[in-house]
């Protein structure tokens, strides 16, 4: 039973859901247990280093204390899947979500049309491209949450009601309540405003509107009193906060988390160079697995804390691991182990273990050939071939050799592996009778050196 069911059922009031209570709530995604005097949602989310703004800090803690809240995050369609920095908030809903709190997870099928303003105009997706985009990233975004029983989590799609608004009515009813001076001084606005020939488009001005809007609708839908997201977004989200105090006379607020970064320093997005994907068509299982384990020893901790759901001891002795004994990479093991469990589950994680390890003895006996699919989507490079070519020809025009006459001295001196075998033919041909899965050849040159031979 819910806490929400237990306030309603015994008619206790308001008040009374803030005294000493412990519930099981939402199987499978942990406990709400919140004993007089334990650390709320809020202060678990400051220790993980996940509070960038809050619009008020203590009235919001005030809020939250009582009967679960209404917590609401949204993402834009402006790719064909979520990547690794819309992970941090997605996972702040889940623990929102955790807490007892009900989220309502936005897909932007209106704003994704429009594009939030960058450093530069984005390019206009058409209408379908769009809708296909946002259906995937509802997908993708469900699998973080609880849909069962009364506090489960609720999908919308902004489309549904910016869609059916006519512009006199937008401008009249929601236009009016937004101030231009203000608009104006936001920082990103400012800096393209001040650009040389460049400028902003007002669809892409009027982006702010479109968000803000959303939480005036949650708010009159569902009750939603607390939107989260990027510290990017936080003109945006406290735009919204003003129209539903200034429409509907109530109050609500607004949290941010940071924005993730690499280890240069730079954030993830998916116009960024190198953009780690959720969708394992797009970053494979293994390749994830890759980059959480190479994360280096001075972010590793904060990912810790802010991707996964470690308690706060285990993050700890990760961190004293980084510190005693780095070259183990303990913690990196372990972020890697975690955060790809969660995106990709027991199966991706297992995979990306089996191929990890096969790469790393030499042995490659038990790779699958969904394993062998993954390489040659990101793992290592990759040829394709016909039905059959000349290993010499094959090893010569890969990274292994720089030209044919290395390539035979390779084979000849006994440092190629095919397929795990041991290979000194330079008249061996890689067909499709004696490739892995009638497709693959996986090639070894000494002890670490890779290439991947696939058959069209």
């Amino acid at each position: 039973m819910l806490l929400l069911d237990l306030c309603q059922e015994a008619d206790f009031g308001t008040h009374v859901c803030g005294k000493v209570w412990s519930i099981k709530i939402l199987s499978g995604f942990g406990s709400l247990v919140n004993p007089s005097g334990q650390s709320s949602v809020l202060a678990d989310l400051r220790e993980r280093g996940l509070v960038a703004q809050v619009s008020d800090e203590a009235g919001l803690e005030a809020h939250l204390a009582p009967c679960p809240r209404v917590v609401y995050c949204g993402f834009d369609p402006t790719a064909d899947s979520l990547q690794i920095g819309n992970l941090v908030p997605l996972l702040t809903l889940r623990r929102f979500q955790r807490a007892g709190h009900r989220p309502i997870l936005l897909v932007g099928g209106a704003t994704g049309l429009i594009g939030d303003p960058k450093d530069q105009e984005r390019d206009l997706n058409v209408r379908e491209v769009v809708a296909d985009w946002a259906e995937r990233v509802r997908a993708q975004a469900e699998r973080f949450l609880d849909f069962d029983g009364d506090g489960g989590a609720i999908v919308v799609n902004n489309l549904d009601w910016a869609g059916r608004l006519d512009v006199i009515s937008f401008l009249r009813d929601v236009g009016k309540h937004f101030s231009v001076n203000a608009m104006i001084q936001r920082e990103l606005v400012k800096s393209r405003l001040g650009a040389e020939g460049s400028g902003i488009s007002y669809a892409e001005f009027s982006y702010t509107i479109l968000q803000a809007m959303d939480f005036k609708e949650l708010a009159e839908r569902y009750g939603c009193t607390v939107q989260i997201g990027g510290s990017d977004q936080w003109g945006n989200i406290v735009s919204g906060v003003d129209l539903v105090r200034r429409t509907l006379a109530k109050r609500v607020f607004a949290l941010t988390t940071p924005l993730a970064t690499k280890a240069d320093g730079t954030k993830f997005g998916k116009t960024e160079a190198g953009a780690l994907w959720l969708d394992e068509a797009k970053t494979s299982p293994y390749s994830f697995y890759q980059f959480m384990i190479n994360t280096a020893d001075r972010d590793v901790v904060s990912y810790l804390r802010q991707l996964t759901f470690l308690d706060m001891e285990e993050i700890e002795a990760a961190r004293k691991a980084v510190v005693e004994n780095p070259g183990s990479r303990e913690a990196q093991r372990l972020l890697a182990s975690e955060v790809t469990r969660l995106v990709h589950g027991e199966q991706g994680l297992a995979s990306a273990r089996r191929i990890t390890d096969a790469l790393f003895s030499g042995s490659v006996e038990s790779l699958t050939e969904v394993d062998l699919e993954q390489l040659a989507l990101d793992g290592i490079e990759c040829t394709t071939i016909g039905a059959e070519a000349g290993l010499v020809a094959v090893v010569a025009e890969s990274p292994l050799a720089r030209s044919r006459t290395a390539a035979r001295t390779l084979v000849q001196s006994r440092a190629v592996h095919v397929n795990g075998q041991l290979t000194d033919d330079i008249g061996f041909s890689l067909s499709r009778e004696n490739a892995r899965y009638g497709r693959y050849h996986l090639i070894r040159r000494g002890k670490k050196s890779w290439h991947l031979v696939a058959h069209g």
